[in-house]
């Protein structure tokens, strides 16, 4: 059953989500216990939201003949999947409490509370990226709210997790085009179609290096190295076929939070 329940998270999302909000405490110096709090919050936070969205997503995977997840083929029951939220739902509010009700506030309303205005509503329509982009917008004063004494993030910080959620959002939706426009689901990505969304997803994350390496006030050099490989990377993203602008775009967020990572 941990197997299918692993399979039915969105376990790469979360856990990706997961090192990031981890790592950017590491890099705010937060102390051991405080940082650990931090990491299972945004997991416990990540999982109700994965898990979510396949049970609302439960009756359009069957009617794609979505094979690939437990709980479309019957390998996990919806009650299961309700029960999982719970307790997740519950680790998350003892987790995000002892971070202070700034930090908790933010994350339980901004970040985890996007994800499921996300799923609930705002994936079937054109403002789909909103939920992302507040949601990672938002995850860095998660941290540094936490701090004694809390600091809001800085503005360069907060528009670059908010470009990155943007670019997310469309490196999220890609493989899923044709499924979701059989099953009725039209958010923005679906409306751009894949060269619009390669686009969007190599525009946004492109903006989010250079916002990054701005506000970081990286070395003249390194700058330079980044938005070279950058652009390089979202030329590719737009004009390449196959498997390769997604492997692009992918590697351009790996660059952004890189760099941000650099200057936290």
């Amino acid at each position: 059953m941990l197997r299918h329940l692993a399979g039915s998270c969105h376990l790469g999302p979360t856990v990706a989500v997961t090192l990031l909000a981890a790592a950017l405490g590491a890099g705010s110096d937060l102390k051991p216990v405080r940082l650990l709090l931090v990491a299972a919050a945004v997991f416990f936070g990540q999982l109700t939201i994965g898990w979510g969205n396949d049970l609302l997503d439960l009756p359009r995977d069957r009617a794609a003949g979505r094979r690939d997840k437990p709980l479309t083929d019957g390998r996990l029951q919806p009650q299961v999947v309700r029960s999982a939220i719970g307790v997740a739902a519950l680790g998350l509010l003892l987790c995000s409490v002892p971070l202070g009700y700034r930090s908790a506030l933010v994350h339980i309303v901004l970040v985890v509370g996007s994800g499921w205005a996300y799923n609930l509503w705002l994936k079937r329509t054109l403002a789909s990226f909103v939920p992302y982009a507040v949601a990672f917008g938002a995850l860095p004063a998660v941290i540094t709210l936490t701090r004694n004494p809390p600091l809001c993030p800085p503005e360069w910080m907060v528009l670059t997790g908010a470009l990155l959620g943007v670019g997310a959002h469309a490196l999220n939706v890609l493989p899923d085009l044709d499924d979701d426009a059989a099953t009725g689901v039209r958010g923005l990505p679906h409306a751009l179609g894949e060269r619009g969304l390669r686009l969007l997803a190599s525009l946004a994350l492109l903006g989010g290096v250079v916002c990054t390496v701005l506000g970081a006030r990286l070395r003249s050099d390194l700058a330079l190295i980044v938005l070279g490989l950058s652009a390089v990377l979202a030329v590719t993203t737009v004009r390449a076929s196959g498997r390769t602008p997604f492997i692009a775009a992918v590697g351009i967020a790996f660059l952004l939070v890189w760099v941000l990572l650099l200057g936290a």
